[in-house]
């Protein structure tokens, strides 16, 4: 299996709970959490000797799938396919934010060369040169 560690800063060097601890925080039994790891749906980070450690993000995100089991009666297949489709979701916004951020400071570099530019779409297989009209000089 895969070695999966999460993104967020605040987890790596936050405060970790060992399997029982996490469980009693979460409102489960230990072995709940073994097959919620084993099942993907919550993969805590492990330590040397095999052991797993709970985040406090994995904390919540044991709370959330008890939710969505106990109260809206969903079963771990759809519980599965929910928490991947929020994390590709999450991903996709970040990354539209991105591209937003790009994108103005594009316009504004653009905008900082006087803004006679022009975009326009070229193929892949079309070679583009650059091309300023001169200007003209004043007749004296």
């Amino acid at each position: 299996m895969p070695d999966r560690r999460h993104s967020h800063d605040d987890d790596i060097q936050g405060e970790v709970f060992v399997i029982s601890v996490a469980a009693e925080l979460a409102g489960m039994h230990a072995q709940t959490l073994r097959t919620y790891d084993r099942l993907g749906l919550v993969t805590p980070r492990r330590t040397r000797g095999g052991g797993r450690r709970y985040s406090r993000r994995d904390i919540d995100m044991l709370r959330t799938i008890q939710s969505l089991s106990q109260d809206e009666g969903v079963n771990l297949a759809g519980i599965k396919e929910i928490l991947s489709l929020t994390r590709q979701n999450e991903k996709l916004r970040r990354d539209n934010e991105a591209l937003l951020r790009e994108n103005a400071l594009l316009r504004a570099k653009l905008d900082n060369h006087g803004g006679t530019g022009e975009l326009v779409h070229v193929p892949r297989s079309t070679a583009v040169v650059m091309w300023e009209p001169r200007r003209r000089r004043d007749s004296d």
